[in-house]
C-alpha cells in the first residue's frame, strides 16, 4: 500500500513537470528564440565628444541678413564656447573574431573617446576603422582575448511587406530594449538636415535616440537592417538601412576606412517634358548625358554627349538625383549596365566603373575652385604669414573664381574641406575627389593667426 502511493506521487510530479515543460517551450516563441540568439551580439555605444559654439560679440545690436551671414561664415575659432557632450547609441557584432561593429556614422560622428559595453557588462574602448556619412554607416574595432558574439547576416531583398520584425538598442539608456512590428513598406526616401537617404525599410516599430546602430532583424533572428533614428519627426514609425545595401559600404570602410565611389565618367542634368519630346523617348524617364569625361570608363564605353540614360542596372531613373543615388550601390571595377536612348533607338551599354584618378584632382580642384596648393614645406616665400603647421597653401588663385571673389589670397591655408582635416596635398586631393558632386563644401581656412569657415559653391 504505501509503495502504491510512492508511485503515485512519483507519476503526479513526472506529470507536473511535463506540463510546466510544455507550457514553458509553448512560451518560447521565434520571437524568445530569436532574441536569446542574437542579444548577445547587440552593443550599447557611448561617445563623448566636444561642441565648439561661435560667439558673435556684436550680437546686442541689430544687424541686417548681409552681416548675420558674415560672422556666420567668418568668425574666428577664438570666439568659442566649448564643452563635454556625451551620445548614446546601438550596435552590433558583424565580426567576433576581429571585433568588428557596424552602427551608424551619426552615432559616432565628431566624437573623441567611444565605449561598448557588451550584454554581460564587459566595456571596451572602440577605435574608428571607417564611417561613411553619404550611407550614415560606421565600422568600429574592439579588441579582445575571447571570441566575441557575432550576428547571422541575412537577406534584405526578400523581405516582404507585413513580415514580422524584431529590433534590439539601447532607447534613451534602456539597455538591450527589445521592439517587434512589421515590415510596414519598401525604398522609403527620407529627407534630413539637407540630405536625402533613400532605400529605407520603413517599420511600425519605434525607433528613439540610442536605437540608432541598432540590428533589425527578421523572426530567424537574421540581421536585414540597421535602424537609424535620424528622423525626427517620426512617431510610431521607424526607419533602416537595408543589409544588402550596408554591405558593400562595410566592405570598403573595412578595406579602405571610407568608401572607393564607383567612377564612370559622365556628368548628368535632369530632362524636362519639351526636350523629352522632342528626342520622341518612349517613357517619361531619363536623364540626359551632359558631360563624358575624356579617357573615363564612360568614354572608353562608347557613351556620347547628348545621350539620353535611360536606366542602371535595371533601375529606372527620373532625376540626376537617381542617378547618383543607384550609383552609391555598386563599387568601383564593377561593370554596369546601361540603356541609353540615341537617334530614336534603345541601346545597352556596359561600363566597367573605375576609381577616380587622384593625379587629376589637382586639375579638377582648378575647375571646381579656382585654386591651385601646395604643401606647406614647398611655400617658403609664404612663410612670414603663415603660422599653420598643417594644411595646404594656396599658392593660385583665378581671379575670377567664387574664393577669389571671397577675398581669398595666395598664402592663406586651408586646413579643412567638410568634416576632412587636410594635413598636405594628399589629403586635399582626397577631398576634392570624395565631394566633387556635391553642391558646396565648407572649407577651413587660415590667414596667419586666424581661422575662417567658408561655405564655397562648387
Amino acid at each position: 500500500m504505501q509503495l502504491n502511493r510512492l508511485i503515485i506521487i512519483f507519476l503526479l510530479l513526472f506529470a507536473t513537470q511535463q506540463i510546466c515543460g510544455a507550457a514553458e517551450n509553448n512560451r518560447r516563441s521565434p520571437v524568445v528564440n530569436a532574441v536569446l540568439r542574437v542579444s548577445p551580439a547587440v552593443v550599447n555605444i557611448s561617445s563623448e565628444y566636444e561642441v565648439r559654439t561661435r560667439a558673435n560679440p556684436f550680437s546686442g545690436f541689430t544687424t541686417d541678413s548681409f552681416f548675420d551671414s558674415f560672422f556666420k561664415d567668418f568668425f574666428e575659432p577664438g570666439f568659442e564656447r566649448r564643452y563635454k557632450r556625451t551620445s548614446l547609441g546601438s550596435g552590433v557584432i558583424i565580426d567576433g573574431k576581429r571585433g568588428l561593429i557596424l552602427t551608424n556614422e551619426h552615432v559616432i560622428v565628431k566624437t573623441g573617446t567611444i565605449t561598448v559595453v557588451l550584454k554581460d557588462k564587459r566595456e571596451f574602448k572602440a577605435q574608428i576603422v571607417g564611417a561613411d556619412p553619404d550611407s550614415d554607416l560606421a565600422v568600429l574595432r574592439i579588441t579582445s582575448k575571447t571570441l566575441l558574439p557575432a550576428i547571422e547576416m541575412g537577406n534584405s531583398d526578400d523581405i516582404m511587406i507585413g513580415e514580422t520584425i524584431i529590433s534590439i538598442g539601447n532607447p534613451f539608456g534602456f539597455s538591450h530594449t527589445v521592439t517587434t512590428g512589421v515590415i510596414s513598406a519598401l525604398n522609403r526616401s527620407v529627407r534630413t538636415e539637407g540630405r536625402i537617404f533613400q532605400n529605407f525599410i520603413q517599420t511600425d516599430a519605434s525607433i528613439n535616440p540610442g536605437n540608432s546602430g541598432g540590428p533589425l532583424l527578421n523572426i530567424n533572428g537574421e540581421l536585414i537592417g540597421i535602424n537609424t533614428a535620424i528622423y525626427a519627426k517620426a512617431q510610431g514609425i521607424g526607419f533602416a538601412i537595408p543589409i544588402n545595401n550596408a554591405k558593400r559600404v562595410v566592405t570598403d570602410l573595412i578595406r579602405y576606412g571610407e568608401v572607393i565611389q564607383a567612377w564612370v565618367g559622365i556628368t548628368v542634368q535632369d530632362l524636362d517634358a519639351r526636350t523629352a519630346g522632342y528626342l520622341n523617348l518612349p517613357g517619361n524617364n531619363g536623364v540626359l548625358i551632359k558631360d563624358v569625361e575624356h579617357d573615363s570608363p564612360a568614354q572608353k564605353a562608347g557613351l556620347q554627349d547628348g545621350d539620353i540614360l535611360l536606366a542602371l542596372e535595371n533601375r529606372l531613373l527620373h532625376s540626376s538625383q537617381d542617378y547618383h543615388m543607384v550609383l552609391r550601390d555598386y563599387s568601383a571595377g564593377q561593370s554596369l549596365k546601361l540603356r541609353i536612348w540615341r537617334n530614336t533607338r534603345e541601346i545597352s551599354i556596359s561600363v566597367k566603373t573605375a576609381v577616380f584618378p587622384l593625379d587629376r584632382a589637382m586639375d579638377l580642384a582648378h575647375q571646381l575652385m579656382g585654386i591651385t596648393v601646395e604643401d606647406l614645406s614647398l611655400q617658403g616665400h609664404f612663410r612670414n604669414r603663415i603660422v599653420a603647421k598643417d594644411g595646404v597653401v594656396v599658392s593660385e588663385i583665378d581671379r575670377r573664381s567664387y574664393l577669389a571673389h571671397l577675398g581669398v589670397l595666395p598664402g592663406d591655408v586651408i586646413r579643412q574641406i567638410d568634416e576632412m582635416t587636410i594635413k598636405n596635398t594628399s589629403d586635399f586631393k582626397k577631398a576634392i575627389v570624395k565631394y566633387r558632386k556635391k553642391a558646396s563644401v565648407v572649407i577651413l581656412l587660415q590667414r596667419e593667426d586666424q581661422g575662417y569657415y567658408i561655405t564655397v559653391k562648387l
